[in-house]
């Protein structure tokens, strides 16, 4: 990859990494009775979640309080930290100030690369359909190589951020070729709207609520390049040390909201859309197109986002060639999961 982008992705990831070193189902009762027994143990325990967005998993559990219902049976309480993206979830953990969060597969690989103490202990989406690049109404950008000599908005450091530079690549395009404007997904929306940028490569929901609102277009997702970039729930390493029953606990939640997201989706579209204040159609395209999962890191997954971080330590911006199965840690996903 060419100067001008190793430099752009490099500063990026250095701005990240330096952030980083400043700082009651069957299934829920099963693992409410194994906490029990550290329950003495756990009296002063808080528990603190990361959130981003306002319609995947977490932010459902919240709203419905599902965690602070599991959690409280084992005497512990819950907290929740929102966060505009995945890397600022890494400064908190490496302050101690989260446990716990899901983010997607780029964070992680920043994460670690800024030494960060954490575990990905399992995986959330396979990442396909997750991140696209997205156009106003009407732009005359049709294909990847129409990109040439265009603004792209992305939040620094999010898998959307490393979903561009592999389309940039698959493109063949050169350095001089693009400007990259680095925004915040509300900083980002705007900017698309008024013309301040040409595209934005972005996330879900944010990407199936422009094209609603807007009529924006999806010029590109990760699906149609095939590029498998999967999403991690991640966990502070102290913490899994401390407190295993618990993460289990966690994961087991986690599981069982998502159960619940894939069993009734009409009605979790209405409670979301109501309680969001959106179109119901909207809500559940972005559903249909999350396809949330919980899974232990499968060869599959580790292969994918091995060749996510080797990519990055190819165009600079990563300055270490990472091992990235050393923050997996797949056992408390598969005692979660019955496995």
């Amino acid at each position: 990859m060419v100067r001008k982008m190793k430099i752009m992705i490099g500063l990026t990831f250095i701005a990240v990494f330096f952030v980083l070193s400043a700082c009651g189902n069957s299934t829920s009762k099963d693992a409410s009775s194994k906490v029990a027994a550290q329950s003495k143990e756990s009296q002063d325990v808080v528990v603190n979640i990361g959130v981003q967005g306002k319609t995947g998993i977490l932010p459902y559990a919240r709203e419905k309080q599902y965690f602070e219902k599991a959690f409280e049976k084992v005497g512990v309480k819950v907290t929740w930290n929102e966060f505009a993206s995945g890397p600022p979830h890494f400064e908190a953990l490496a302050s101690g100030r989260l446990d716990f969060g899901a983010v997607g597969g780029t964070p992680v690989i920043a994460g670690q690369s800024g030494n960060v103490d954490f575990k990905a202990i399992g995986v959330s989406s396979d990442g396909k359909k997750g991140n696209s690049i997205i156009v106003p109404k009407g732009s005359t950008i049709k294909e990847l190589a129409d990109l040439k000599g265009k603004k792209i908005g992305v939040a620094k450091g999010s898998s959307a951020f490393n979903f561009l530079y592999m389309v940039i690549d698959h493109a063949g395009l050169k350095d001089s070729d693009i400007e990259i404007i680095q925004l915040q997904p509300d900083e980002a929306r705007p900017a698309l709207d008024n013309g301040s940028i040409d595209a934005w490569s972005i996330w879900e929901p944010y990407a199936t609520t422009a094209m609603f609102q807007t009529g924006a277009e999806e010029l590109v997702t990760g699906e149609d390049l095939n590029i498998n970039a999967p999403s991690f729930l991640i966990a502070r390493t102290e913490f899994t040390e401390k407190h295993p029953d618990l993460t289990v606990l966690f994961l087991k939640t986690y599981d069982e909201v998502l159960q619940h997201f894939v069993e009734d989706i009409d009605g979790v579209s209405k409670e979301i859309a109501e309680a969001q204040k959106v179109d119901e159609e909207i809500i559940r395209k972005v559903l249909e197109k999350s396809e949330p999962i919980l899974s232990p890191t499968t060869e599959e997954f580790a292969k994918a986002h091995q060749e996510q971080a080797d990519f990055l330590y190819s165009v600079g911006g990563i300055d270490q060639k990472l091992d990235t199965s050393k923050v997996i840690e797949n056992k408390f996903v598969d005692e979660a999961l019955g496995q």
